[in-house]
């Protein structure tokens, strides 16, 4: 199946209403992201169908939990998730965070070639950034209290985390510090079997 037949298939699978011009953007980066990945290892994903997949239909999945105003995108790496979603929702304001600048070069590049107005992005490791949004994504590698020790001074009073990962155990769950909590979300992507699930973690009583 060809890159633009599995966008098209995936935006329908997840019930998602982007234009044509929107997935042309879509289909942009993943061209651009290929080109540059050749010169700076941006990804281990090569191909361009599994980029569709695991880089595009991977960060549309969440976009039903993403709300208009500004987010922050921690760790963006290649531009992941953010990119996609200042894509598929104009009324976002974007920021990318990444401490790579060979990464947010790129990232820059993207920005620019695909005439994003709503995106920006950001050279600096988190622990040194000092401003809070009201919603703070990334794709989560580490343990729960060590998401939220990390980028709690990024979540504005009453903002959210959005944390996208992969197999969650109980145990993990039970190991949230107070005063978090975590409303859990199983995410569907099509084209990809593996497991996928979205937190959203907010502060009790704000």
């Amino acid at each position: 199946m060809s890159p633009e037949q599995l966008l098209r298939e995936g935006v329908s699978a997840l019930d998602l209403s982007l234009s044509e011009a929107q997935q042309q953007q879509l289909l942009k980066y993943v061209s651009l992201l290929q080109r540059w990945n050749k010169a700076f290892n941006l990804t281990s994903v090569r191909e361009p169908e599994e980029m569709v997949v695991r880089h595009l239909l991977d960060s549309l999945a969440m976009l039903p939990w993403v709300g208009e105003g500004e987010l922050l995108d921690i760790g963006t790496g290649a531009g992941l998730p953010g990119v996609p979603l200042a894509i598929a929702h104009p009324a976002l304001s974007v920021t990318m965070l990444d401490s790579n600048g060979k990464k947010t070069r790129f990232v820059k590049q993207a920005i620019l070639e695909l005439g994003l107005v709503n995106a920006t992005v950001v050279q600096s490791r988190v622990e040194q950034y000092r401003s809070a949004f009201p919603q703070v994504v990334m794709r989560a590698f580490a343990s729960l209290p060590d998401i939220i020790s990390m980028v709690a001074e990024c979540v504005a009073p009453g903002g959210r985390i959005l944390a996208l990962k992969g197999a969650l155990t109980d145990i993990e769950m039970a190991g949230l510090p107070a005063p978090w909590c975590a409303q859990r979300h199983a995410l569907t992507v099509p084209f990809l079997d593996e497991q996928r699930q979205l937190l959203v973690l907010t502060r009790e009583g704000e």
